[in-house]
C-alpha cells in the first residue's frame, strides 16, 4: 500500500491474529483508551482466540472489513486501523439502523513512538482508498468522543466534517461520541 520512514502500510494478513490481539491489548492500555475505544482491556483480553483470528481474517462486529496495520521495518506492528462495510438495513455497532451502504472507521490507534510521523495519515489512505473501490460506497463515517480534540483535529484536517449526529458514549450517557463522515468527491 504505502511507506513512510520505515514503515509499511498494508491489510493484515489472517496469520497475524496473535499481533493483531498485541496491538489491540497495546492500544487498550493507553491512556486515552477510555475515550477513544468502545471496549475495555478486560474485556479484550479474556476474548478467546477464535475471536483475534476472526477479526485479522475481515469478519470484524458482524460485518465485512478490512484491518490495515502500519508495519515498522522490524516488523511490529506500530498502527491500525479498521474499515467496516455497513449495509443498509443493518444495525451498526451501536446497534442503531444503518440507512445506506457506507464505510465506518472504528479502532484507529497509533503506538506513541510511532505518532507524528504521518502513520495515521498513511492508515486512513489506505482505509479510505479501499472504501472508494466498494460499490455503492461514498460515504464514511467515524464516531470521536466529544473530548479527544487530537483525534477530531486529525479528522477535520483529513478531510472529515461532523454531520450533527450524535450517541451517548456507553457508561457515561452524559458524554457524546460525535459522527464524522466524509464524502467521496
Amino acid at each position: 500500500m504505502g511507506r513512510m520512514s520505515d514503515v509499511d502500510v498494508r491489510p493484515v494478513r489472517a496469520d497475524e491474529w496473535r499481533a493483531v490481539k498485541e496491538l489491540r491489548l497495546a492500544a487498550l492500555r493507553d491512556e486515552a483508551a477510555s475515550i477513544a475505544f468502545l471496549e475495555t482491556y478486560e474485556e479484550a483480553v479474556a476474548r478467546p482466540d477464535d475471536f483475534w483470528r476472526d477479526r485479522a481474517a475481515g469478519n470484524s462486529h458482524g460485518t465485512w472489513a478490512r484491518q490495515f496495520v502500519a508495519e515498522a521495518s522490524g516488523g511490529r506492528l506500530v498502527g491500525s486501523v479498521v474499515l467496516l462495510v455497513e449495509e443498509a438495513g443493518a444495525k451498526d455497532y451501536f446497534g442503531d439502523p444503518v440507512e445506506r451502504r457506507q464505510g465506518a472507521v472504528v479502532g484507529v490507534y497509533v503506538r506513541p513512538e510511532a505518532r507524528g510521523g504521518g502513520v495515521v495519515r498513511g492508515l486512513f489512505d489506505a482505509a479510505v482508498e479501499w472504501a472508494w473501490t466498494i460499490d455503492g460506497i461514498d460515504r464514511v463515517r467515524l464516531y470521536v468522543h466529544e473530548d479527544n480534540a487530537r483525534a477530531e483535529a486529525f479528522y477535520r484536517r483529513y478531510g472529515f466534517v461532523r454531520t450533527g449526529g450524535a450517541v451517548p458514549m456507553a457508561g457515561d450517557p452524559s458524554k457524546l461520541e460525535r459522527e464524522m463522515e466524509l464524502r467521496k468527491s
